[in-house]
């Protein structure tokens, strides 16, 4: 597991040992996916897919060559299959998550649609591209690397984490007067973050792992991020509705129902803008825990 990562760990070694764990929840939560309708299935596949394609970006300057090569395809994979799961997670979010009270009809359409998104991340989960990329995986984690990796996790996660920590820091620059793509680009620069920081972690076993520092930040990361999502939600909730609209029969009157849960997406902006300002002082005011 990541945790046996330390702070001499070379980076290249580190990138590969991660890659092993995301491939081994990604392979325990597609078998879910395949068998049964849960929705934690296809959710946990999602986020073993997000991890994988996070530390696959995180590492990349620590391979060249070949190495590198195959690190941008192996993230290339990845993305398609996010893509090929997403519609089945978006839609159960915002049926469960993001709307209340949904009437009858618009379950029974919606009910439909989700196993059509189903069936379209299993397709993909089971199909031989799948398999390549799974082999694809295997080769790159148990690769021995000529000449061997050399450097320090910990040199290599003060640079990668300042430089992600800055970028935030300018993404949310006057966050009260960002835009929703503005917000959406804030969101991607903190979820990265957040991905770093957590995978970096061990690397500071003396000054930081496990500490209070390390949580507080970590912490602070996920809410920012929780706090972006809900601002992203409205957004997300407006293609289900689109979905969901196209793919009801003449004789399923979801117009009316479906604009009632429109109008409901698309309230209380103004409790999230300040919940999103709060989590962004909160963030600014909590120490780098690999600079304590």
């Amino acid at each position: 597991m990541a945790s046996a990562l330390a702070p001499d760990t070379p980076p290249d070694a580190a990138l590969r040992q991660i890659v092993a764990d995301c491939q081994a929840d990604l392979l325990k939560h597609r078998a879910i996916v395949l068998k049964s309708i849960r929705p934690e299935g296809i959710h946990q596949t999602r986020v073993a897919l997000r991890r994988l394609r996070a530390v696959l970006g995180l590492f990349q300057g620590a391979v060249d060559g070949a190495d590198a090569r195959t690190v941008r395809a192996l993230s290339a994979e990845a993305r398609w299959l996010a893509g090929e799961c997403a519609p089945a997670r978006d839609l159960h979010v915002f049926l469960t998550e993001t709307a209340s009270d949904v009437p009858a009809i618009v379950k029974r359409v919606a009910n439909r649609v989700a196993r059509s998104h189903l069936e379209r991340a299993r397709t993909a989960l089971a199909a031989k591209r799948f398999g390549d990329f799974d082999r694809q995986l295997t080769a790159f984690t148990k690769a021995i690397p000529d000449p061997p990796p050399i450097g320090r996790l910990e040199e290599f996660g003060r640079v990668v984490l300042d430089q992600r920590h800055a970028k935030v820091q300018h993404r949310g620059h006057r966050i009260e007067d960002l835009d929703g793509k503005q917000l959406h680009r804030l969101r991607i620069a903190i979820k990265k973050l957040r991905y770093a920081s957590t995978f970096l972690r061990p690397a500071f076993v003396g000054n930081g792992f496990d500490s209070p520092e390390s949580k507080a930040y970590i912490d602070a990361t996920e809410r920012l991020q929780s706090a972006l999502g809900a601002m992203n939600d409205r957004e997300v909730a407006e293609q289900m509705i689109a979905d969901i609209a196209q793919a009801a029969r003449p004789t399923e009157a979801v117009d009316k129902p479906l604009a009632r849960l429109a109008r409901q997406a698309a309230s209380g902006n103004k409790r999230r803008r300040q919940k999103l300002e709060r989590a962004w002082k909160r963030f600014r005011k909590t120490e780098r825990f690999w600079r304590v």
